[in-house]
């Protein structure tokens, strides 16, 4: 099986890591295929050993059996409730699957991980390894790491904040960085829009937090309050259409007031689930889901994680949440792509060819619906703030504005882009002022100055990391300042940006330097920087303009 250049990269970041470090961490978002990138992992070490695979939904767990299966050509093992793995006569498979429930169940209180010895093993990976943290995981982790020789890999989508930096002490390195904004300018994903619909009488603000979100009671409260409970079902029978829609409630009493409320307006045309409704049941609403029988589906904390559907068009958040992780895993149920074209999208080596594809489908895009009101203290994450991950806080508060402030969806990717563009030229318009009344060579020059870049957010895995040698000597080559005390983030940035200066042919630091201490843009070619470097000689090195 073809894997798509970035899991290729995925997986050779990790091979890559593993030379140095026992455990490294991916960040792909929903929708990017990790699956089937550390099934090829898997495949590629399988000389080092079995490969553990550990999810904790059931759902997660199925779609790994088929995507090792499909990758590999061998199916995997299954350790899970009745099912028991290395009873098959055969031998033993390459790869078993389990759960971290199963995996910490039974023997006596030791766990069923007990059944396997670490020795045999040579990859352990954990699927949304932002629960890695929790005990139960790092119960199953300290069992494996008594195989000195193991390597541990974890995947995971978009974290809170908060999980970036406790990630960093569970894993070494963070191997493989691939944002939700990636994925869709580079055509694997769709567009996300986001609309907000302003509800009259929506007050978070007296809801506690617990646990880092709003209270559980508090909210399903306020959202099953019977005003705001149609303040929502009713602008989104309006926007919505016909369109496939996926709503995420607060509790269970709140899912069938929904219900009860959409079916009363459009007949048989929502169904609900929640974590009792029995597995059988469950799976025949889903697959009916899938196959287009209703047109709502209301659910309480069951189609995050595992849940693949692309046909869905729109996410309802009523469910409002401080957590991006959370939010991420709700919108990331509409970022696919139709089945249908994923070939035709595979087949294409250009970007621009892929998202022309996309733009061309009955589904170009997805959107986002939230709810506002009156949120007094509580940060509420929207669509910018998991698209925006390198992005200053800064910028993403003004794309949320300006999304508030839209009449109708608005494109989110536009909408930081616009934001970022704004904050750096008012930024430029400010160092150009300041040339103005003095010279650039009278203080430090940041070198983000000097290439009018804006530093992106310091993630919470690289926070205190320091930038290796060979990084510094990329940048001490170039004439970099100020390499040695550069964080990491900064150090991977400004490399980032040397090579696309030279893939563009533009000038040098050097020169982007001088240019900028008499107020010229450096965003010019090696040729133009010297023209205009020779030009300002000759007006007695001074500001052209002056």
């Amino acid at each position: 099986m073809n894997l798509r250049d970035y899991q290729t990269t995925a997986v050779e970041r990790a091979i890559e890591a593993f030379d140095s470090v026992r455990s490294a961490l991916w960040v792909m978002p929903t929708g990017s295929g990790k699956t089937i990138a550390f099934a090829d992992l898997t495949r590629r070490m399988e000389s080092n050993g079995r490969a553990m695979v550990m999810a904790h939904r059931d759902e997660l767990i199925r779609q790994a059996v088929n995507k090792l299966t499909l990758v590999t050509g061998h199916e995997p093992d299954v350790e899970k409730a009745e099912y028991w793995a290395d009873q098959n006569l055969m031998g033993l498979a390459p790869v078993v699957v389990s759960s971290v429930q199963t995996l910490n169940a039974g023997m006596n209180g030791h766990g069923r991980m007990t059944r396997f010895h670490p020795e045999r093993f040579g990859l352990f990976v954990i699927d949304e390894a932002h629960h890695a943290t929790s005990p139960t995981y790092r119960k199953v982790q300290d069992h494996f790491n008594q195989n000195p020789n193991l390597k541990t890999l974890g995947c995971t989508a978009t974290p809170d904040r908060a999980d970036e930096e406790a990630l960093g002490q569970v894993f070494d390195e963070v191997a493989f960085v691939y944002e939700l904004i990636d994925a869709i300018n580079d055509g694997w994903l769709v567009q996300i829009e986001q609309q907000y619909v302003q509800i009259d009488g929506l007050d978070f603000s007296e809801c506690r937090t617990t646990a880092g979100d709003l209270n559980g009671g508090d909210l399903d409260a306020i959202m099953r309050f019977e005003k705001n409970l149609h303040g929502v079902v009713s602008p989104m029978l309006d926007i919505v259409g016909n369109r496939k829609t996926l709503i995420f409630a607060t509790s269970v009493a709140h899912a069938e007031r929904m219900c009860e409320i959409i079916n009363r307006h459009k007949r048989d045309s929502a169904c609900f689930i929640q974590h009792k409704t029995p597995k059988d049941d469950r799976r025949r609403i889903l697959d009916d889901y899938r196959d287009g029988c209703f047109q709502f589906l209301c659910n309480v904390g069951i189609a995050t994680e595992g849940f693949d559907d692309p046909s869905i068009e729109v996410i309802i958040m009523a469910r409002p949440t401080k957590s991006r992780c959370l939010y991420a895993q709700m919108a990331g149920r509409g970022t696919r792509p139709l089945d249908e074209i994923v070939p035709f999208i595979n087949d294409c080596e250009q970007a621009e060819s892929r998202r022309t594809i996309i733009s061309g489908s009955p589904k170009p895009s997805m959107l986002v619906i939230d709810f506002a009101g009156n949120s007094g203290r509580h940060k509420l994450v929207c669509t910018a703030d998991i698209l925006g991950g390198r992005e200053s806080d800064e910028v993403l508060r003004r794309a949320q504005k300006r999304a508030k402030e839209a009449v109708g969806p608005t494109n989110m990717t536009a909408e930081i882009l616009t934001a970022r563009n704004e904050l750096e030229q008012e930024a430029k318009a400010r160092r150009q002022s300041i040339v103005a009344v003095s010279s650039y060579r009278t203080r430090e020059i940041s070198p983000f100055d000097v290439f009018d870049m804006t530093p992106e957010r310091e993630r919470g895995w690289h926070r205190g990391r320091m930038p290796s040698e060979r990084m510094k000597q990329v940048l001490r080559k170039a004439k970099i300042d100020g390499v040695e005390g550069m964080t990491l983030t900064a150090a991977g940035q400004m490399i980032e940006e040397l090579k696309r200066r030279w893939d563009n042919k533009l000038c040098t630091y050097a020169q982007a330097k001088k240019l900028a201490e008499f107020g010229e843009d450096g965003e010019c070619t090696f040729e133009e920087a010297s023209a205009k470097l020779d030009a300002i000689a000759r007006n007695g090195w001074r500001a052209l303009s002056a």
